[in-house]
């Protein structure tokens, strides 16, 4: 083994950054790039990568240590691993953050007033990064070099600033919303004086950052949905990209999480404290007053488990997909911060089976595309109990203190791909007949098994339909979609004996498992609303009604 100096890259026109975060402790095992610890200066926090893989053997800085291009942060055992290429030194993660969020100008010149745009400087070799959060609002007055908003790449968060001085008239952007280098921001009227000169330019990174996988965020399992941080416009959430990234994973509102770190930063734990407080129902107290050094409302988990399997016996390595990398985050989310309950029933199918297979066969001989599914008329039928209980149809807001009544029926449905289950959504289902819905699906179907799904195609679901009735099983919990607030499982149909009055009589009986949001929805709404499903299966005459 030999030790290595593992130093701060160049990290473009700053002299010096504070520490804000350290990510590694001694006697962990890391990999070139990973990421070490967190710097920031006034303008961007970045993360500071490993020029070599191994064992850390000294940590030299601290939390609060100003540190420079050059600076040794930690001393690594090297087992004959090989350092990062000499052509990607300066690591993405430090170099093209500083490059995006060096906004230094050269001498301000005279601008008249009038209408502004105000674009996007330059933000290094990224070619698009994700807005995070709005500073400012129509209306408000800013400076010169104001920060309007923040923006995020997988390794950096940066602030763009103004170029005019002036009241704004008009924001172009708004969260989530992806912006490159030249993008329309805001419009303002400028109030004349001095205006920023165009970015100073800076090294641009030797080697290009990790592509952002939020484009496909949407590439959604039955019960996940894109955790946005969504901070309120003008409250600045001072947190790392690294832990912005596990708030959104956990679906947490940095704007309500206070930190416990130097300045007030907000720390991964502090997250983790907020979560277990909220779980605990005491949201507002972690928010108010976040417990420190690890400790919080209830109880803290253990550290998962970390075993050497191969001891065992023999191990094969096989890497998730993206979409279950993607999801996984999603589904604990959901599954930790949403009471679920399930309500398990019954429908009785008999006449709507045989209803589908003669409406095929017309269908079949008239040579018309359509092929009718069970899922097609679960669809149909579910439209029409969420307008009788149009509780279901709705979301929490944004304080958990109001319901978000939609006025509109997109019903969600799984897919089974190669690489996962993805959530196509059938736009407007209400307005649609059973045939137009079974085309719907089919062609949503196989664009998603061609991996050709737009993300257009998976957004807006008011309500999802996870059918498993053609692999099998009597009964599952379906994981809410947040923000939707209830979730249909279908299981396999099956022949059963059902009294009559008389005498037992063979019946197709389709198992059905609605899970939703206790929040939101009680026992008995629950079970009404699994009845009343069940009642328009068993006869959709009753949707006329």
């Amino acid at each position: 083994m030999s030790q290595i100096e593992v130093k701060v890259p160049d990290i473009g026109d700053f002299k010096e950054v504070e520490v804000i975060e350290i990510l590694v402790k001694v006697g962990d095992t890391i990999k070139v790039e990973q990421s070490l610890l967190t710097v920031e200066s006034d303008k961007a926090s970045m993360e500071i990568p490993s020029s070599h893989a191994g064992v850390v053997k000294e940590i030299k800085v601290k939390l609060g240590d100003k540190v420079a291009e050059g600076s040794i942060v930690v001393v690594v055992d090297a087992a004959g691993a090989a350092a990062a290429p000499a052509a990607a030194a300066p690591a993405p993660a430090a170099a093209a953050p500083v490059a995006a969020a060096a906004v230094a100008v050269a001498a301000p010149v005279a601008v008249a007033a009038g209408v502004q745009d105000i674009l996007v400087p330059d933000i290094g070799d990224f070619a698009e990064v994700e807005v995070i959060e709005l500073l400012v609002k129509v209306g408000d007055t800013v400076k010169v070099e104001q920060s309007l908003l923040t923006v995020e790449s997988d390794k950096a968060s940066m602030e763009i600033p103004s170029s005019h001085a002036g009241v704004i008239k008009e924001l172009k952007v708004k969260l989530g919303d992806k912006v490159a280098k030249g993008s329309l921001v805001a419009i303002i009227e400028a109030t004349g004086g001095a205006v920023a000169a165009a970015p100073a330019p800076v090294a641009a990174p030797t080697a290009a950052a990790p592509a952002p996988v939020a484009a496909i965020a949407a590439v959604a399992a039955p019960a996940m949905a894109v955790a946005a941080v969504t901070p309120g416009v003008g409250n600045k959430s001072h947190a790392s990209p690294s832990v912005r990234k596990f708030a959104r994973e956990l679906g947490v509102d940095l704007t309500r999480v206070a930190g416990s770190g130097p300045k007030g930063r907000i720390l991964q734990e502090d997250i983790q404290n907020f979560v277990k407080a909220a779980l605990a129902g005491g949201a507002g107290t972690a928010a108010a007053a976040p417990a420190k050094n690890g400790s919080g409302v209830g109880l803290d988990l253990l550290p998962w488990p970390s075993l050497d399997f191969s001891k065992f016996g023999t191990t094969e390595l096989l890497p998730l997909s993206r979409i279950k990398k993607i999801s996984g985050p999603n589904l604990h989310r959901n599954w930790v911060m949403i009471p679920h309950v399930t309500q398990f029933d019954e429908a009785d199918v008999t006449e709507l089976e045989e209803f589908r297979k003669t409406s095929n066969d017309a269908y079949a001989k008239a040579k018309s595309p359509v092929k009718l599914t069970m899922l097609a008329f679960v669809i149909k039928a579910s439209v029409a109990a969420l307008k009788k209980f149009p509780a279901f149809n709705s979301s929490l807001d944004a304080k958990g203190e109001n319901l978000i009544l939609k006025q509109y029926y997109n019903i969600g449905f799984a897919a089974d791909t190669p690489n996962g289950l993805v959530v196509p959504v059938i736009k407007n289902a209400d307005q649609k007949s059973i045939g137009q819905i079974a085309l719907e699906m089919g062609d949503l179907s196989a664009q998603a098994r061609d991996g050709k799904l737009k993300p257009a195609d998976m957004q807006g679901a008011t309500f999802t339909i996870s059918s498993l009735g053609g692999i099998g099983g009597t009964a599952f919990t379906p994981i809410i979609n947040a923000p939707e607030v209830a979730i249909l499982g279908l299981s396999k149909a099956s022949i059963k004996p059902v009294w009559d009055g008389k005498q037992f009589v063979p019946r197709l009986l389709m198992p059905t498992s609605l899970s939703y949001d206790h929040r939101v929805v009680d026992g008995a709404m629950g079970a009404r609303f699994s009845t009343y499903l069940a009642d328009v299966l068993a006869d959709l005459r009753k949707t006329l009604l």
